[in-house]
């Protein structure tokens, strides 16, 4: 394993598609023992996991694609969240279409979001394509605001 442990809330799954998401709950760390205990080496304690993963996946729905009025979560843009033992964040999210107007800038505007939660030590988002988003990775709620069922 490397150096770094951390956390990864892996949203492209399909169960995520269609369904209203709850605030994800991360599997449990190998670097976090039972009962929150760290595990020697490790800076976050479930309860510490938990609480900042809520507060992440808040900051990312205050981050809308400007072309539609629903929060970049809630579309499913949302593929990953690492969270690292330095409390460092990485997520991979995609785009409506490879071609959006704003791809240049909505990773920007992730990295702020998360970067204003506190506990966080940076935050980095990264662009894929893989797999291609499709409407049906829209929650319950997103497909109500569109009138897309």
């Amino acid at each position: 394993m490397d150096e770094t442990q951390h956390d990864r809330l892996d949203l492209s799954s399909a169960a995520h598609a269609g369904s209203t998401p709850e605030i994800p709950q991360p599997p449990a760390a190998p670097s976090v023992a039972q009962g929150g205990t760290p595990v020697p080496g490790s800076k976050l304690s479930a309860e510490e996991l938990e609480q900042l993963t809520a507060d992440i996946v808040a900051a990312l729905k205050t981050v809308y694609d400007p072309e539609i009025p629903c929060d970049i979560y809630e579309l499913g843009l949302i593929y990953k969240i690492d969270i690292e033992d330095d409390r460092n964040v990485l997520v991979d999210m995609t785009l409506t279409a490879p071609g959006c107007p704003v791809a240049g800038e909505m990773p920007i505007w992730v990295e702020n979001a998360i970067n204003s939660v506190p506990g966080v030590s940076g935050a980095k988002a990264k662009i894929v394509f893989d797999p291609p988003w499709d409407k049906s990775r829209m929650s319950d709620e997103a497909r109500l605001a569109l009138n897309m069922f």
